[in-house]
């Protein structure tokens, strides 16, 4: 069985889809650091992908931290590792600008997408503490 729900959205790479839903399942929650991940056999099977696609997905959480290999017993959720703030800025640097991007592209104003941002960080199940904040430093380099 997969930990996670997910339904494939046309023009869309299968790999970007699946590697986003694990990811969204570990920020909300619904999976936890040590759970155990499905094997690409399993995860091929389960959601009817290639089992290429399955490894290339599992390859690329692995290779971003979000899961880790245990040898012998399978793949798990990782510990999310403390970052430093300049880790911090990097990590969304170039997502943050892109949704700049498309919302001045469409009009939306500054509040808007704040609230919206908002709105998705509680849905995701979001705690406002601890309160983890950009430094000046950190807002410069990371747009």
């Amino acid at each position: 069985m997969i930990p996670f729900q997910i339904s494939f959205r046309p023009g869309a790479p299968l790999c970007d889809q699946v590697v986003y839903a694990a990811k969204k399942a570990v920020v909300s929650g619904q999976m936890r650091t040590g759970d155990p991940f499905p094997s690409v056999r399993v995860l091929s099977k389960e959601l009817k992908i290639n089992p290429n696609t399955a490894h290339k997905v599992i390859t690329q959480l692995v290779n971003e931290g979000v899961l880790e290999v245990h040898p012998g017993t399978g793949t798990a959720v990782a510990a999310r590792p403390p970052s430093s703030p300049r880790d911090r800025a990097q990590l969304l640097g170039q997502e943050i600008e892109q949704l700049v991007v498309e919302a001045k592209r469409c009009g939306v104003d500054l509040d808007s997408v704040l609230a919206a941002v908002q709105k998705h960080w509680k849905r995701l199940g979001g705690r406002n503490e601890p309160h983890v904040s950009f430094s000046k430093e950190e807002e410069r380099t990371s747009v």
